[in-house]
């Protein structure tokens, strides 16, 4: 042949996927999506969920005195993990903003674009009717504050914009396991009910603002309020009152319900922790704040272990 002659080429059809591939790789996608949901929700790490708890097991045992049915403890184990879910996912929405230019948070599925807003306030709202249908069984009572407490969760980002003092407001949403744990065993909500919950609410600021002194600088750069840019060089001495507060109401609650020595002994063990957290923040590092904020579920469990250990030896 010349070198004029003409070259045909011919292209064979490409197999088509089958089946089974589309369906793996489907399965892959959703996989994903779903671990993205996960991060979001913050299932990787329960420590929220265990701030929360362990104040709302102290107030069902104390409503019951001690003796709790079955069915609230699920309720309100698996509500508490539910709803501190919905309010990561919606709290990260609300803040994609924010979160890119702070250190701590940068990272987070949403900021980074891995999960659209849209699908955040989904999770969000998927979380929380789950959340909602564990009331079903519960009193009206319950139901209504529960109502509140889900507004406030909601609320709470946006108070970090104008609110100089925004770990009080959290704390009113972490705190309301208290008062709907007393609704739901006793249809009310006593005197010693809203005491407990005052003062755990000074624990959540305690808690919170060693959380805040992580971000301080960022949040100043930013425009970010704060309880730690709020209270300045005060800071740690405003987190070791809080604490204080918080047990000395503890104490006020166990003599008005006769409390014996395994409730104080819950007290003593975690007035120790908390002075434990003051040599972690006394030098405002970002690991020592840090550190302190997570050892707090050991806080809140010395209280519950010492309720709980009084109520089953009467």
């Amino acid at each position: 042949m010349g070198c004029d002659a003409a070259v045909t080429i011919v292209t064979l059809p490409r197999a088509a996927k089958s089946p089974r591939s589309q369906r793996t790789k489907a399965a892959v996608s959703a996989a994903t999506r779903l671990a993205l949901y996960a991060q979001l929700a913050r299932l990787d790490k329960p420590i929220g969920t265990m701030l929360l708890l362990w104040p709302t097991l102290t107030a069902l045992w104390i409503a019951t005195a001690g003796a709790p049915p079955p069915l609230l403890v699920a309720v309100f184990g698996l509500g508490t993990w539910l709803m501190r879910s919905a309010g990561c996912a919606i709290n990260d929405v609300l803040d994609r903003d924010f979160d890119g230019g702070v250190k701590r948070t940068a990272a987070r599925v949403i900021p980074t674009g891995q999960v659209r807003p849209a699908e955040g306030v989904a999770v969000a709202a998927v979380l929380a009717a789950l959340a909602g249908l564990l009331l079903l069984p519960l009193n009206r009572v319950t139901f209504f504050y529960a109502l509140v407490a889900l507004a406030v969760a909601v609320s709470y980002p946006l108070f970090k914009r104008f609110f100089p003092l925004p770990q009080a407001w959290l704390g009113i949403a972490f705190s309301f396991g208290i008062p709907m744990a007393f609704a739901a065993a006793q249809g009310t909500v006593p005197a010693l009910g809203w005491a407990l919950f005052a003062g755990n609410l000074f624990w959540v600021v305690a808690y919170d603002t060693q959380y805040a002194m992580v971000d301080r600088d960022d949040d100043l750069r930013i425009g970010i309020r704060s309880s730690a840019v709020f209270f300045g060089r005060h800071d740690v001495r405003a987190v070791m009152t809080c604490y204080a507060v918080h047990l000395a109401v503890l104490a006020w609650i166990g003599t008005s319900i006769g409390a014996g020595w395994p409730f104080y002994a819950g007290l003593v063990a975690a007035a120790a922790l908390a002075a434990y957290h003051y040599t972690l923040i006394r030098t405002r590092t970002r690991e020592g704040c840090f550190r302190a904020f997570l050892h707090n579920q050991w806080l809140g469990l010395a209280v519950f272990a010492g309720v709980a250990a009084d109520y089953a030896l009467r």
